[in-house]
């Protein structure tokens, strides 16, 4: 009996095949669940209960507020970016009874000068300093807000009503507040749809956040709204009710309602409030002109930043997260939570669809130069590749339509452009995210790897300055 032995482009061919038959089985899955979401969001558009309501932008900015309200914007080395957030969210909302709280710490001189400057003369804004040498987690600045709040309670006799959660660089809607005032008679935890500012520097690494949160925040959280599960909070344009930040901070024992020892304090806050039986709204509003009420936020320009971005949210959300927030709930939340989680599953697919497009390349050059031979495809890869690519086609679209809607024709075409590179960014973050994570669990500490921004973008849409 004769046997050939296999060359080395052969097994070349080899690995190519059983890399191609994993990530297409995996890219299946995935479409499955992408399908999953597209059809209930159709099929609430039909019924009628997924739908985009109007309001009368003039009737609703500056309408006076039920109650007194608390803002908290956490800052650390935000000098650049600060101060023009304090004027514009002090004069996008005007109620008297608002109250912004700017956290800060005592060895960053630039941001507490820069917040000093923008609230001088305001009564409605305090500048915050914490005693800990920043930076420690976002959340921990937050807890540090929260106790001066109380402060402030104790003082002036006074209870806030709600809590609203910012960052340093977001643009705040006009009629943003509004909303959050009356929808707190239905919910105790109110989440506004973020909108990434486009910036003309940055139409790639920037933009491909637009596309992300168009699709995210106009599909996946509405259809998550509809199904009543527990979603996460953005951590920007959340409003909070106060009596529940006091049921956390109770169930903390006191140490803050904001677990200071998460990455993703946001992400996990929307599920604990409704782990603890309180309802939580995704209020998706348009105005009269057209455009959406959101939070209108100043996403990373370099590639190396939103990488680092990413870092956090997929080892807070996928790794730490898993640990600290387990499965509990019913089988929706289950399923909510597994799409959440597959970040580090998702990167190393894709990581290997890259990696067989080099394969490929390699073999051709092979064959073409007379090397290996030709392996056919199994009637089963030929099928998934099929059904991949109809897949990718749609994803394409959708993508392109939610982007869009929300930032006009052209950008919805850069949006089908901009995927390769939304594709490498969550590689490259999956990686870093469970290097990270291995190292946390070596007794690494995990601190606020706060996004950079070097300046701000201006305001759209007619918001003020």
């Amino acid at each position: 009996m004769v046997t050939t032995a296999l060359t080395p482009v052969d097994w070349l061919a080899l690995i190519q095949h059983e890399l191609l038959l994993f990530a297409s089985l995996f890219f299946l899955l995935g479409t499955l669940d992408e399908l999953a979401i597209d059809g209930l969001y159709l099929i609430g558009r039909v019924r009628g209960r997924i739908f985009t309501p109007r309001i009368e932008r003039s009737a609703t900015e500056g309408r006076p507020l039920a109650g007194p309200v608390a803002v908290i914007v956490p800052a650390w080395r935000e000098e650049d970016v600060i101060g023009a957030t304090i004027r514009h969210l002090l004069a996008a909302w005007p109620q008297s009874e608002l109250r912004l709280y700017v956290g800060c710490y005592a060895n960053d001189p630039a941001t507490i000068a820069a917040a000093t400057l923008a609230a001088r003369g305001q009564t409605r804004a305090r500048i915050v300093i914490h005693s800990a040498l920043g930076p420690t987690t976002k959340a921990d600045c937050m807890n540090r807000l929260y106790r001066a709040i109380e402060e402030d309670e104790q003082r002036e006799a006074r209870r806030f009503r709600m809590v609203v959660i910012h960052d340093a660089e977001d643009m705040v809607d006009p009629a943003a507040l509004p909303l959050f005032d009356e929808g707190l008679q239905r919910a105790e935890l109110l989440q506004l749809p973020v909108l990434p500012a486009p910036q003309r520097r940055s139409r790639w690494v920037a933009g491909h956040y637009m596309d992300e949160f168009a699709e995210a925040h106009g599909k996946a959280m509405v259809v998550r709204d509809w199904l009543g599960t527990g979603f996460p909070s953005a951590g920007v344009g959340c409003a909070i009710a106060r009596e529940r930040l006091a049921l956390l901070d109770a169930e903390a024992k006191g140490s803050g309602p904001f677990d200071a020892d998460s990455l993703t304090e946001d992400y996990e806050l929307g599920l604990r409030v409704s782990e603890a039986g309180g309802k939580a709204a995704f209020v998706r509003v348009r105005g009269d002109d057209g455009q959406l009420v959101a939070t209108r936020a100043f996403f990373p320009q370099k590639l190396e930043s939103a990488v680092r971005q990413k870092t956090r949210w997929v080892c807070g959300i996928a790794l730490q997260g898993w640990d600290r927030m387990g499965w509990s709930g019913g089988l929706l939340d289950g399923w909510m939570r597994l799409r959440d989680r597959r970040g580090p599953l998702a990167a190393m697919v894709l990581f290997v669809a890259y990696l067989l497009i080099v394969l490929s390349g390699m073999l051709m050059v092979a064959q073409l130069l007379g090397h290996g031979r030709h392996f056919t495809l199994t009637p089963l890869t030929e099928g998934l590749l099929l059904a991949n690519a109809a897949s990718l086609l749609w994803r394409a679209v959708c993508r392109a339509v939610f982007t869009g809607r929300e930032y006009g024709v052209a950008e919805g075409v850069r949006a089908i452009a901009r995927i390769p590179l939304g594709n490498i960014i969550a590689i490259m973050a999956g990686r870093r995210a469970v290097v990270q994570y291995v190292g946390s669990l070596r007794g690494n500490m995990l601190t606020w790897d706060k996004t950079e921004h070097r300046g701000h973008p201006s305001l759209e849409r007619g918001l003020p300055a």
